[in-house]
């Protein structure tokens, strides 16, 4: 792993495969901290992005786990975390 650094914000960069990945996390904690991810977070659009991007790129994926994620999506009451979603992804 390494960072790159823009605007005064440390953004971690994984490397897979040949290829590099950014930190969206460190991304959008650099414009609005903890409360702008939970709040893109609990967008359905984004949680549909998440399960695409994950079908296609994680083997692993766990379809049961996040299931159980996309039923709430949506409703106003909707919560979920970065720590929730790590569970899907093995």
């Amino acid at each position: 792993m390494s960072k790159i650094r823009i605007n005064d914000t440390e953004i971690a960069v994984f490397e897979s495969d040949g290829k590099d990945y950014i930190c969206l996390t460190d991304m959008l904690k650099s414009k609005d901290g903890d409360f702008f991810i939970t709040d893109w977070l609990r967008n359905r659009n984004t949680i549909d992005y998440i399960a695409a991007w994950e079908k296609l790129n994680n083997p692993d994926f766990n379809y049961g786990e996040f299931a159980i994620i996309t039923n709430g999506a949506g409703k106003n009451s909707f919560k979920v975390s970065v720590k929730d979603l790590r569970k899907v992804q093995y």
